[in-house]
């Protein structure tokens, strides 16, 4: 891992007890703008921490079994052999995880959307599959936990949709 990821990760575990510090302070609690903020701020924060603790977890893992590797006994040499082959994986998988948490946020991702679904050259078959895509899009946002409202529609004879404008309201809907 580049000094600079460690670094700025060392810098979210600090945040993460600060966090946790002025959450718990009363003055803050009947605050609750700014105790809103601050539980945004640590979720986020955690959200990246937490893969950070594992990573760190797997690596010094990894180095007690490359010190198990000097051991006299065969059997233990295979087993700290077979520690370090599936730990190498699980880490490289974590520091590409980390590089894409650590990438700078679009402050257009905390943004609403809409969504408009028109009926393409087909007929009724192609808005049968306008009504299939409403569907789709319909079950991803409720898996998601966010709220689609329709704003206008137009149904075609079959059961399909000519045209539908929805709007998807929810935490991270832009962006996704």
């Amino acid at each position: 891992m580049k000094p600079f990821m460690r670094a700025q990760l060392e810098r979210s575990v600090q945040r993460v007890s600060e966090l946790d510090f002025l959450l718990s302070r009363e003055d803050i609690m009947q605050d609750m703008t700014q105790f809103m903020a601050l539980s945004r701020e640590h979720a986020e924060v955690v959200a990246l921490v937490t893969p950070y603790q594992k990573w760190q977890q797997l690596h010094a893992d990894m180095a007690a079994a490359q010190a198990m590797l000097q051991d006299a006994d065969l059997e233990v040499q295979a087993m700290a052999q077979e520690e370090i082959s599936s730990a190498e994986p699980a880490i490289s998988a974590i520091e590409a995880q980390l590089q894409r948490m650590l990438l700078p946020k679009d402050p257009d991702d905390a943004r609403n959307a809409f969504l408009e679904i028109r009926a393409g050259t087909g007929g009724d078959e192609s808005a049968l599959f306008a009504g299939d895509l409403l569907r789709m899009y319909s079950r991803f946002c409720a898996n998601q936990s966010w709220r689609l409202e329709v704003i206008s529609e137009s149904p075609s004879e079959l059961g399909g949709y000519k045209e539908v404008v929805i709007r998807i309201e929810g935490a991270g809907v832009y962006g996704a």
